[in-house]
């Protein structure tokens, strides 16, 4: 990692998120960044979801600032920081110690992107045996509705997660 760089190419390069980062030799949380600021953007346009777009400028402003705080830091500091991808997906699944769970999400995960890819294509076919206002209100609503039920179970999957987990920590300390 070269330390000393231009001012303005830093300010330049911080204007689009990840690239920054990567300017400044931290090629992994570029990469992550910018990874995940696009992904954001196709999601949004293939499932016609302008509200999931809110997200972009937070991730905008972190990678900005981070840049600048990068920059700004002192010689030892800056050396001292290392290079790493911002999601650890080993760390989430591990291949060789999955858990039940862990399976189950990954499968749920690999068979709606089945769905979605043949929702797509069969629903080319239905356009002739619809009239145009069903036709696109089908197509429009149904993936959001889908998108919008699997959020709010995975929310509540997650409320029931932690606290189950507040209850476990709570009869251990009993316990004692």
């Amino acid at each position: 990692m070269t330390r000393k760089k231009s001012g303005f190419l830093t300010f330049c390069f911080s204007l689009v998120p990840g690239a920054g980062e990567m300017y400044m030799g931290f090629m992994k949380q570029g990469v992550s960044i910018m990874s995940v600021f696009w992904l954001l953007i196709f999601l949004a346009a293939f499932f016609n979801m302008g509200p999931v777009l809110f997200i972009l400028p937070i991730l905008w402003c972190y990678s900005f600032f981070n840049v600048h705080n990068l920059r700004g830091m002192s010689d030892e500091e800056f050396y001292a920081i290392e290079d790493d991808y911002l999601f650890h997906l080993d760390r989430v699944l591990p291949a060789d110690r999955r858990s039940r769970k862990q399976n189950n999400l990954l499968a749920a995960g690999l068979i709606f992107v089945g769905v979605v890819i043949l929702w797509k294509n069969f629903m080319d076919y239905l356009q002739w045996l619809f009239p145009s206002e069903i036709y696109w209100a089908i197509v429009d609503q149904v993936p959001q509705l889908a998108i919008a039920f699997l959020l709010i179970w995975g929310g509540l999957s997650l409320i029931r997660g932690k606290k189950r987990e507040l209850e476990d920590q709570y009869m251990e300390q009993e316990e004692r």
